[in-house]
């Protein structure tokens, strides 16, 4: 398939951003789908699109669409992705893939079944670094992997009075932070190292158990931004922080913390992992370095250059040293890597991208960390995670 058009579902943070980078790419948006009429309107006058789709149905018939990007709230994306599946369509969904793992298990069933490509967009993984991480492991110059660990913080959930749709359990899931975010570095440390869980500790807390919801919806990022709104109370059992020890099939270790309420940070990923020859250090917020250490000779910093970097990391940034590639051209090179394996046409090739096996991995972590937590004890994964 060398002609590809795509519709959006979502036009809240996400969905925009899938929009901007499906044109960088030269991939056509046939059109978006809103919450409601109006919102799909104003998402098209704003992002210029063809067309305000009206229903999900309406895109599902459209056989000018070949594929759907799903950025919509947890709860809706087990059916909308199955429906579109189904309906013939290639399917690239926001993460987390469903609400448990009976649903994510039967996608990834559908998924094989249907002859479509099916991806998750655990965009982090397409940072250049962490991908030139993911070769110093595969090449065998970081030796065996010792322990990985790091935290991902935000603090857009910082006071009482921040409210988004992902606090409510109904809405995203029981989990909340490790989740939403959590799950990106789980993700990111199974590319990097191809290590899988076989047992978890987990111990998580609500800091803020009772939240004010505005009466009209935040977007995700936005609260700080908005205007002095009437709110009213909302009994809060999502998790605001939390940390998880993690042991991993061969014997290396693992700690991971995430938080929604770190106050100044905006959105900061940090991994460290430490091999038997040497280690790795990364964090998003200098997203173009990747600290190297050694023992026996000085430490380095690899500085992003596709001059420098390996033949697998070196197709993802497009950019000369020292022109800063970020957050947006990750989604990019998810989404180039996504449809440049459904041009090749070959569904028997292993999967260049995030599959809906790799978010149906992450579903079942984070039921564990949920039980672990609940229970105050270890909790095994048969086989791993996988």
């Amino acid at each position: 398939m060398t002609h590809i058009n795509v519709a959006v579902i979502g036009a809240g943070f996400i969905g925009p951003v899938h929009v901007e980078a499906l044109r960088r790419l030269g991939i056509p948006v046939a059109g978006i789908l809103g919450v409601d009429a109006a919102e799909s309107r104003s998402a098209k006058e704003k992002l210029n699109l063809p067309k305000a789709y009206e229903s999900y149905q309406e895109i599902l018939n459209d056989r000018a669409v070949q594929s759907v990007h799903l950025a919509v709230p947890n709860r809706l994306h087990y059916e909308l992705a199955k429906r579109a599946l189904e309906a013939g369509k290639h399917v690239m969904c926001e993460k987390p893939l469903a609400m448990n793992s009976r649903e994510s298990a039967e996608l990834v069933a559908l998924a094989r079944k249907s002859g479509h490509a099916a991806g998750v967009n655990y965009n982090i993984r397409y940072y250049p670094l962490c991908l030139e991480a993911a070769d110093i492991r595969r090449q065998g110059e970081l030796g065996e992997v010792y322990s990985v660990c790091g935290s991902y913080v935000q603090d857009w959930l910082f006071y009482p009075t921040d409210y988004n749709w992902r606090v409510l359990a109904e809405e995203g899931g029981e989990l909340r932070a490790i989740a939403d975010i959590g799950t990106h570095w789980l993700d990111l440390m199974h590319a990097i190292t191809g290590l899988e869980v076989e047992s978890l500790c987990a111990d998580l807390k609500t800091v803020h158990p009772e939240r004010r919801r505005p009466k009209g919806e935040v977007q995700t990022f936005k609260g700080k931004e908005e205007r002095a709104l009437q709110t009213e109370p909302v009994r809060i059992t999502t998790e605001d922080c939390g940390s998880v020890m993690l042991r991993f099939r061969g014997g290396s270790r693992g700690l991971l913390w995430v938080s929604q309420v770190t106050a100044g940070r905006k959105n900061c990923l940090r991994f460290e992992i430490a091999g038997s020859k040497c280690a790795v250090s990364w964090c998003s917020e200098q997203p173009n370095e990747l600290w190297i250490g050694h023992r026996e000779r000085a430490n380095s910093n690899l500085v992003r250059d596709p001059a420098l970097l390996s033949d697998a990391a070196r197709p993802f940034a497009n950019y000369p040293g020292g022109h800063n590639e970020g957050f947006p051209d990750t989604f990019k090179q998810c989404f180039r890597s996504f449809y440049d394996y459904i041009r090749a046409g070959d569904f028997s090739a292993p999967p260049t991208f995030p599959t809906f096996a790799d978010g149906h991995r992450e579903v079942v972590l984070c039921e564990a960390i949920l039980k672990s937590s609940r229970e105050n004890r270890w909790v095994d994964l048969p086989g791993g995670a996988a």
